[in-house]
């Protein structure tokens, strides 16, 4: 492990046309190495859309719904992040090695980016979009507390440069459409955040069965009961407070901030909202997801 302490907020790398964090572009070259297995497990979100929840409801289902099975080690750890690497903090393919099968992995990576054997081993995958009015705020309070990031300016200016996928991981209209498309061709569940937050349970059974999984139904109640907002928020194993504060400051930011749906209401202003909406409606023009999200 590299003991660097200074993030200093780098500016971006472009790697194929893709904006990331200086760190996690320094990672794709080897992750397109990387083997999967037949039975590992994919979960990929863009950014600020319910990953890490996703992921401690899989953890939960992995374990049975022990609980204390789940508290052996911070989420990142037990899922680890494929692209990740940062000074002083492990690389998520050195936590990989670690990590008995079946795998959970995670990465926000667009398909561009994808380690090939990740769809040459069919392996399953669970993707989650999110309404982009509140990936939007949730990404600039994020890029506040995460000193990876550059710095984001302003909220207007982070706004226009998300309309324009100039912030890390590029376009999250480009993120959400071109694995829809995937979905078509390779075993894909495709989630939406807000279906998660309207009915928990029902999303979690939907999860089991595309798993091929079964619990009793007390287990899920459990499980729902346990990946609530705010259960995780407190819980030092999923709420990122286990990071460095250089890496992660939660004294400006928890990373678990409200977990809410609808928030972007408290931070647009009309006329943002106006020109986002006429943005949203061009680039995605005849893509049947927006009827998930009340814009």
């Amino acid at each position: 492990m590299e003991l660097v302490s200074d993030t200093s907020r780098p500016p971006l790398v472009y790697v194929k046309g893709v904006p990331l964090i200086k760190y996690f572009a320094e990672t794709i070259e080897p992750l397109q190495s990387f083997q999967a297995r037949p039975d590992d497990l994919l979960i990929s979100t863009y950014p600020k859309s319910g990953t890490t929840w996703l992921s401690e409801i899989l953890d939960m289902i992995y374990q049975g719904g022990d609980t204390e099975k789940c508290r052996r080690a911070p989420i990142y750890i037990r899922v680890p992040f494929l692209e990740f690497r940062c000074p002083g903090v492990p690389s998520g393919l050195e936590t990989l090695k670690d990590v008995p099968a079946p795998r959970l992995l995670k990465t926000h990576l667009p398909l561009a980016l994808l380690p090939q054997s990740l769809l040459d081993q069919q392996v399953k995958m669970i993707y989650v979009a999110r309404n982009p009015k509140d990936v939007v705020v949730s990404y600039y309070n994020f890029y506040k507390m995460a000193q990876v990031h550059p710095e984001p300016g302003t909220w207007d200016n982070f706004l226009e440069q998300f309309m324009e996928g100039k912030v890390s991981y590029g376009s999250w209209y480009q993120h959400v459409q071109e694995w829809w498309e995937l979905s078509r061709t390779h075993p894909i569940l495709y989630l939406f955040y807000e279906d998660m937050k309207a009915n928990p349970k029902r999303e979690t059974q939907k999860i089991l069965e595309f798993l091929g999984r079964s619990l009793p139904e007390k287990i899920v109640d459990q499980i729902v009961q346990n990946t609530s907002f705010k259960e995780m928020k407190k819980n030092p194993m999923t709420n990122y407070s286990t990071v460095p504060t250089n890496v992660m400051d939660h004294s400006i930011c928890p990373f678990m901030r409200k977990g809410i749906t609808g928030d972007w209401k408290n931070t647009f202003t009309v006329a943002q909202n106006e020109r986002f909406d006429a943005d949203l409606a061009e680039k995605m023009v005849g893509c049947e997801l927006t009827a998930h999200w009340q814009l």
